[in-house]
């Protein structure tokens, strides 16, 4: 018997190459119930894009009002655009017991702690090792070495915060790491405080009894 239950927010974060994006799109291929939180930016438009899809493209006095009247669970400055992640519709996903993905750094994750800890659950993913990391980093042959340097640099200051979230995974398999994600979701989809009228479902279980 189901039981209505509000949604899931799953933080998933790595530094990149470690394999967050693989495991979300494994995710969202077998998971019809999950889709990633969809942000809202200033920036332009590429002509690959689709409002909504991508992202929710505003200009920035509209972004501005949104943070201003507490719209926002989380926003940052990223190259002199604004990115942010619109609290309504999360809050109607949830709502609707549909669970959200959220592809976002320590510095979001800590923003959502502050507003909504109780919906989420974190993982930070690491890779089996820096050599590692580096391969994983060529073999997708879209960054220059220089841009690689960079990011391996980035991920020193990214592993620091791993202790930030509620569980850590050292992705040596896709696969075995991916099954590990949905272990973890599963776990958190069954949770005492995610099911709805949940005191009136017992309550009636023990009226059932004293009606006996």
């Amino acid at each position: 018997m189901e039981h209505a239950r509000r949604g899931v927010m799953l933080v998933l974060a790595s530094p990149s190459g470690a394999g967050k994006s693989s495991i979300s799109r494994a995710l969202f291929a077998d998971d019809p119930n999950i889709a990633l939180s969809v942000s809202v930016t200033t920036r332009a438009r590429r002509t690959d894009e689709k409002d909504g899809v991508h992202y929710h493209f505003i200009d920035v006095p509209a972004f501005e009002k949104m943070r201003a009247e507490g719209e926002l669970l989380e926003s940052a400055e990223v190259h002199g655009n604004f990115y942010g992640t619109p609290r309504s519709r999360v809050e109607e996903r949830l709502s609707n017991g549909r669970d959200i993905l959220f592809d976002i750094d320590y510095q979001g994750t800590l923003q959502l702690y502050e507003k909504c800890r109780a919906d989420m659950v974190t993982i930070f993913i690491l890779p089996p090792s820096i050599k590692e990391l580096r391969k994983r980093l060529e073999r997708r042959a879209q960054d220059s070495a220089g841009t690689i340097d960079k990011r391996l640099k980035n991920a020193r200051i990214e592993m620091q915060h791993y202790n930030e979230y509620d569980y850590v995974l050292i992705n040596e398999d896709l696969e075995d790491s991916t099954s590990r994600v949905r272990t973890i979701l599963a776990a958190a989809r069954l949770e005492r405080s995610r099911f709805l009228q949940l005191d009136k479902f017992v309550k009636d279980l023990q009226d059932q009894i004293d009606s006996l």
